[in-house]
């Protein structure tokens, strides 16, 4: 099976197992058992799909199997049989039906990490083994997340609707977190080779979806700029030997000039609500970087106000590291070294701290602690893209 039909295939699974949740959810009345039928589903197309073609009406495909399993497994409750054989496809579900399967995987009692694979499972049609091999997790482990998550949505009785509005905050703040991980993860894994699931393209059609379906949130917009900001620059973040290329090195040409005007307008309109938001703020500091024809040409006095307004907004040590970064351009190296300092009991065991203070170091001069750091940097990370770069830093010096 070529790239090409395998990529149409994830595309086509993705786009129709959450509406087809969804119309189950909503004849079932139980998470679990629409989530189920869906799955049969899905593993039914990666069987049949790759030999027989995608069908010309995919999403009906996806739902006569699933009504068929559900028929032949639940024929002891004569209503609920019922319900399944007057259901026809295409249902036409409420506008927010989609969102309320969203706001159900990522609600609040469940475990973070239950969220992500629960939403990757349902919304977005990933069988268990395609998590797994995503985040580089055993099967099991990922079975009994998702096991739990599903138990713990049946006991605790988890409503599957969207929050009041009093709620609404908080949850779409989950939810948000949940998308937003979900690419950190794809973007750069956080260890062994990459995904063969793109998490990056699962985590922007997300937050795509999610602005569809609430246009009117900032953040919602903001969070969707960012990660199509990054991604506009993805063709040139690694090298033709797969070496993970540094911002100042890349080759500009590559990037995607019209998604990246394409997301500053759709952030623009977001900044227009006068309600701003870590999320707009960060997709405004990657939108500095790239709107800059060159490396040299990037406004980092800008961009350390932004930082100024990220960090009033959510105080972090990252961001104070990633502030020092841009005052490092801004103000010089000195400077940034004072503020690396202030944070050397907090970041003492993240790498890009380390990395940071090596580079910082280096342009002071003082090249044995420059090693020093690097060395801690490379000790700490698990990642090949960037230990492939720590290991050519040390390997220069």
């Amino acid at each position: 099976m070529s790239e090409a039909a395998r990529d149409e295939l994830a595309s086509v699974v993705r786009q129709h197992a959450g509406q087809l949740a969804t119309a189950l959810m909503r004849v079932t009345g139980d998470f679990a058992t629409a989530e189920d039928l869906v799955q049969d589903a899905v593993l039914a197309a990666l069987q049949h799909w790759p030999a027989e073609g995608i069908p010309e009406r995919p999403d009906a495909w996806l739902f006569t199997v699933a009504r068929r399993r559900a028929l032949d497994g639940l024929r002891r409750a004569d209503n609920y049989r019922a319900k399944l054989a007057q259901l026809q496809w295409p249902v036409q579900p409420a506008d927010d039906e989609r969102l309320r399967l969203i706001f159900t995987c990522c609600h609040p009692a469940l475990p973070r990490q239950a969220q992500i694979a629960l939403t990757l499972r349902v919304v977005c049609g990933l069988t268990t083994g395609q998590i797994a091999r995503a985040f580089l997790v055993h099967e099991t482990a990922i079975a009994q997340r998702i096991t739990r998550a599903k138990r713990k949505i049946t006991d605790a009785g988890i409503p599957y609707r969207v929050p009041r509005d009093d709620e609404l905050a908080a949850r779409l703040t989950e939810v948000l977190t949940v998308i937003y991980l979900l690419f950190n993860e794809g973007y750069l894994a956080t260890t062994g080779p990459p995904a063969s699931r793109d998490l990056a393209e699962d985590a922007e059609w997300l937050a795509g979806l999610l602005h569809q379906l609430m246009p009117a949130e900032p953040e919602v917009a903001g969070l969707l700029a960012l990660i199509r900001l990054h991604r506009a620059r993805a063709a040139a973040r690694f090298g033709a030997d797969g070496r993970l290329v540094l911002l100042r090195d890349q080759d500009r040409s590559r990037w995607d000039r019209e998604a990246i005007a394409d997301a500053v307008r759709l952030l623009t309109r977001a900044a227009r609500r006068q309600r701003p938001g870590p999320y707009q703020l960060q997709a405004a500091i990657v939108a500095c970087h790239a709107e800059a024809e060159r490396f040299d040409d990037t406004d980092w006095e800008q961009i350390v106000l932004l930082y100024d307004m990220l960090l009033h907004l959510a105080p972090s040590p990252v961001t104070r590291l990633h502030r020092a970064i841009a005052l490092r351009y801004a103000t010089g190296a000195q400077a940034a070294m004072a503020e690396l300092d202030d944070l050397a009991d907090t970041l003492e065991e993240y790498h890009l701290y380390h990395a940071t203070r090596a580079e910082l170091l280096r342009e002071l001069g003082q090249r044995g602690q420059a090693q020093a750091a690097d060395r801690r940097a490379l000790d700490l990370t698990a990642n090949p893209a960037e230990r492939a770069i720590l290991q050519q830093r040390l390997a220069w010096i």
